[in-house]
């Protein structure tokens, strides 16, 4: 199975530890999400936008651990779509961003660049 993320459990981000054991396939640019700055980590909603991900290749125990670290707030619900490496789980924000700051450029790693 597949995983696609898009912040803080990317490589070099806080949380990557989680992800030691999966298997890097790619990166991939995710139409139809907009990324926002949730402050330590970021979230993805469906919307007009582009978000910079990696996908990995994970095996069903990571998989209950993400579903754990994710479960702790009950703020996301993992959906699968479709990637160039197969379909994937995404974990979408469910609760609203409104008023929380847009990373135009789709990319969590870029949110401090933006910052002016």
């Amino acid at each position: 199975m597949r995983i696609i993320v898009y912040g803080s459990l990317r490589r070099k981000q806080g949380n990557s530890h989680w992800m030691t054991n999966a298997q890097w396939l790619g990166n991939h640019d995710l139409e139809g999400f907009e990324l926002y700055d949730l402050g330590h980590y970021p979230a993805a909603v469906a919307g007009e936008g582009t978000v910079f991900c990696e996908v990995y290749r994970i095996n069903s125990s990571i998989l209950a651990e993400l579903d754990e670290l994710k479960s702790n707030t009950k703020d996301y619900r993992r959906e699968l779509i479709q990637t160039p490496f197969g379909s994937a789980w995404i974990y979408v924000y469910r609760k609203s961003v409104e008023g929380k700051p847009r990373i135009a450029s789709g990319d969590w790693l870029k949110r401090n660049e933006e910052e002016s």
